[in-house]
């Protein structure tokens, strides 16, 4: 050794610590991964090997116009001359860069099975054709105008672009995803259109902002489609480079045959498979069969060449919205993309935002227009040149001949022409290979027509080198025409997230007549549909009732305004006015179980309505086993789940029988199957928490015997009790003495054999009308006029007469139709923002807001 290096075998040995070189060689490697492999360039968006393949077919003239050629051959060229790796890995990219599903605006036109979104490999290479689709000539038109460098191949043997020309943004129109070694990049793809407006918003304004540019280009468009749901992440992945996109399949709810319905799935998320290991059917029967999804009986795949159609059907006491929740939750039907816009800018990797991004692409646009310009500028000041040569022998023809036809040999002819005109090198050649034709007349005018067309064209070009503006509006006019040539419409859908906007802002607040029958159909309709008619009128046709079916509840309220709806196990389930299903004047509406996730036995016993809670008070609950509960109706202000939360705590086999709105200071009335009712005043129930059980509002404790009903006690108002054998009777309230709660309560009405046992329960007034229901579906309407008002201890009259193996099932109040209660609000003042005009107390009675309805 000297001087640390000894020369062995014409080559060097140099002593280096271990530990300096690893870090040396693997920095070396790391980069080459990253520069050479991994991450795309900001200019054109595209890897090495992208670049490699487009440009490679591109030199084979494998042209959109032209016949396709075998993979095997683009494959084995682009091997051969720029790509030294494995011919799996290229043709994996001709694949990809062919894959409608893979991506938004393919860059490869195939033929054959390239695969497909149901997890299908594509075939062999020998078996499958392609070519450059029409898109991908922008990206490499100008590529022979020295628009970019060029630089030797691997072997020196060829010459390969460092970047395509890229006439439209690809990075992030087509996006793109990577693993490096240390840094990842995974950049989603957008609409062409929204793409280019927003490349000329920033052309336009180089200090517009991310929220401005959100106006041009909305979001990811994924070309599978889908929902985009919320915008928060995709406002931090343009501001930083970095942030999270919920991405979910758009799917709907169909009938089916025999009552059952079916979840259709028509777009799945990017990326998502439908079918193979790990796709999205195998994960749904995965979940089936480990009874984590137990509403679905069966899948059936019904794509076509029409698109995407995945049919999920459902059990008969399914809930729709339920099951596609829970598939949403546990399944890839929603999933999260993460933005990480990771390229190369100048051969180094950088985090770039949307304006970044922008600025990266802009910059390598405006140079190569100018490289385009001066080109064409050179090559324009090249004719030019030769033209005027050419003019001066036709203006010196008979000379230039003589001179030609006296020379010994071309080189003489040629130095001579010099010589005496005062001619090029080049000029002479060109006048030497002039062939005779262009002597006559004709083709002379077009010598001149040509070099007048040259100078205006060097003139043009001269201006726009020297006008930065020129420039640009060089690049946003043709950005245009790719707009136009290939745009599309946007197929990702974005909507906002809960929290972002507030979906009311949007709805029109208008009043809504809601009506819910006995057998849980429910449906709103606009108030404004009945104005056409004043009273006195014939009326319209309401809805449409299977036999012995009836209005249990109705409202009129306004779009903005809550539903909360109690069930009998004592759950509530809330939804804002405009989200309940609409449907026409005649229409029945659509059935409760489909609209809230009822299990099976639940049912919606009480609705109440209400602006925004701010009307306080309380909400008293009653339960059939007697217990009673008062809880502010402000903590039910709460954000409820999709599957309700408890209002009352239920215990074992006790259900609720009814909810009452109070205002602090009212009477409360419960009435018992044996024939007594308690009345008490509401303060005698201290307010508890939503959660809880409540106390003892009236014993009922003897066998047989329950609570039928609970109402506000107002001394205006009369009690109405029906027997189940048809007999009943009215009595003031005022006869009811006021008690303490827990007790059994007063007789209000005999029971005896003959009667049989009471069955209803009623707060009435006189102008209000009862339909009574016996139990083989015999129904009876009558007024409460027309029955007698009697004493506490009165057996009461026959209400409703019945065959002798009938009895009584439920008594009702009869709302009025929806066309009388339009009518009787109709003058009222409209319903504003803040909660004036018809309100509960100024609307018809009875829609009075407390939901009352039979009782059984």
């Amino acid at each position: 050794m000297s001087n640390g290096s000894d020369t062995l075998t014409g080559g060097n040995i140099e002593p280096r610590g271990l530990e300096e070189e690893m870090k040396s060689s693997y920095l070396d490697y790391a980069m080459s991964v990253i520069v050479g492999r991994a991450l795309p360039d900001a200019r054109d968006g595209l890897k090495p090997v992208h670049r490699r393949v487009l440009f490679s077919m591109n030199e084979n003239g494998l042209q959109p116009t032209r016949p396709y050629r075998k993979s095997a051959f683009i494959v084995g060229e682009v091997m051969g001359k720029y790509h030294p790796h494995g011919d799996t890995a290229i043709y994996d990219t001709l694949v990809r860069l062919a894959q409608d599903f893979a991506m938004r605006y393919p860059l490869a036109d195939p033929q054959g099975n390239f695969g497909s979104i149901d997890d299908d490999p594509a075939a062999a290479m020998r078996y499958t054709e392609a070519r450059l689709s029409r898109i991908a000539t922008e990206m490499l038109r100008d590529l022979d105008s020295d628009t970019v460098d060029f630089v030797p191949n691997y072997d020196g043997s060829q010459q390969e672009p460092l970047v395509l020309p890229s006439r439209f943004p690809n990075l992030l129109v087509n996006g793109s995803s990577g693993i490096a070694v240390g840094m990842a990049t995974n950049i989603p793809p957008h609409n062409l259109r929204e793409t280019i407006d927003a490349v000329i918003a920033y052309i336009e304004d180089p200090d517009v902002d991310v929220d401005t540019l959100m106006r041009y280009m909305k979001g990811p468009d994924f070309p599978t489609g889908g929902v985009i749901l919320g915008v928060d992440g995709i406002r931090d992945a343009y501001a930083t480079g970095r942030g999270r996109v919920r991405l979910q399949a758009r799917a709907h709810i169909e009938p089916l045959k025999q009552g059952k319905e079916a979840i259709v799935v028509t777009e799945l998320p990017y990326m998502v498979k439908k079918l193979g290991d790990g796709g999205l059917v195998q994960k749904i029967a995965e979940l089936v069969q480990e009874k984590k999804l137990t509403g679905i009986s069966d899948i059936q795949d019904h794509t076509d060449k029409r698109g995407m159609r995945l049919v999920i059907e459902l059990k008969r006491d399914a809930v729709p919205k339920v099951v596609l929740n829970q598939l949403y939750k546990h399944t890839p039907m929603q999933t999260t993309f993460g933005v990480n816009m990771v390229a190369l800018v100048d051969g180094v990797p950088r985090t770039l935002s949307l304006r970044e991004a922008l600025d990266a692409y802009v910059r390598h646009q405006r140079e190569v227009v100018v490289r385009r310009t001066k080109f064409e500028l050179s090559e324009k000041e090249r004719r030019a040149h030769i033209l005027e040569g050419l003019l001066v022998a036709l203006d010196n023809l008979d000379e230039v001949i003589a001179l030609i036809r006296g020379s010994r040999d071309p080189e003489t002819a040629r130095d001579g022409l010099v010589e005496k005109f005062e001619l090029t090198l080049v000029q002479a050649e060109a006048i030497l290979q002039m062939t005779l034709r262009r002597l006559t007349a004709l083709e002379a005018n077009k010598i001149k027509d040509e070099h007048r067309d040259v100078v205006e064209r060097i003139k043009e070009l001269r201006e726009i080198l020297g006008d930065e503006e020129k420039v640009m509006g060089l690049v946003k006019e043709e950005l245009r025409e790719i707009a136009d040539t290939y745009g599309d419409e946007r197929r990702t859908q974005i909507t906002f997230a809960e929290g972002e906007i507030d979906i009311e802002d949007l709805i029109a607040d208008q009043q809504m007549v809601i009506t819910i029958t006995k057998s849980g159909y429910i449906k709103s309709l606009p108030l404004a549909t009945y104005r056409n008619q004043r009273r006195g009128g014939v009326g319209v046709t309401g809805m449409e009732m299977k036999d012995g079916d009836y209005i249990e509840h109705l409202f009129v309220c306004s779009t903005h305004d809550y539903l909360l709806f109690f069930t009998n196990r004592g759950k509530v389930y809330r939804s804002k006015v405009y989200e309940l299903p609409e449907a026409s004047r005649t229409a029945k509406g659509r059935s409760l179980n489909n609209f809230l996730p009822l299990r099976e036995g639940e049912r919606v016993h009480a609705v109440i309505d209400t602006r925004d809670f701010s009307e306080g008070g309380y909400l008293v609950f009653a339960t059939r086993q007697g217990q009673l509960k008062k809880t502010e109706f402000a903590a039910y202000n709460t954000p409820i789940k999709a599957d309700g939360i408890i209002a009352i705590k239920i215990r074992g086999d006790d259900e609720l029988v009814a909810v009452r709105k109070t205002g602090g200071d009212d009477d409360i009335i419960m009435v018992a199957r044996s024939g007594k009712a308690a009345r008490f005043h509401e303060s005698q129930a201290r307010p508890m928490g939503r959660d809880t059980g409540g106390v003892r509002g009236m014993n009922v404790a003897q066998k047989g015997n329950a609570v039928l009903a609970m109402d506000v006690a107002r001394t205006d108002q009369e009690l109405l009790v029906v027997t189940e054998n048809g007999y009943g009777k009215r009595t003031p309230i005022p006869e009811y003495p006021r008690k303490n709660r827990g007790t059994m309560g007063v007789k209000t009405i005999s029971v005896t054999g003959k009667k049989g046992a009471l069955i209803g329960a009623l707060v009435v007034r006189e102008h209000q009308e009862l339909i009574f229901i016996s139990q083989t579906g015999m129904v009876q309407r009558t007024g409460v006029r027309g029955i007698s008002q009697q004493g506490r201890p009165a057996q009461g009259v026959r209400v409703m007469n019945l065959r002798d193996d009938d009895i009584v099932s439920a008594v009702a109040l009869v709302m009025e139709s929806e066309a009388a209660t339009a009518a009787s609000v109709e003058e009222l003042p409209p319903a504003t923002p803040n909660g004036e005009g018809a309100t509960e107390d100024s609307a018809p009675e009875p829609p009075s807001g407390n939901g009352q309805g039979p009782d059984e």
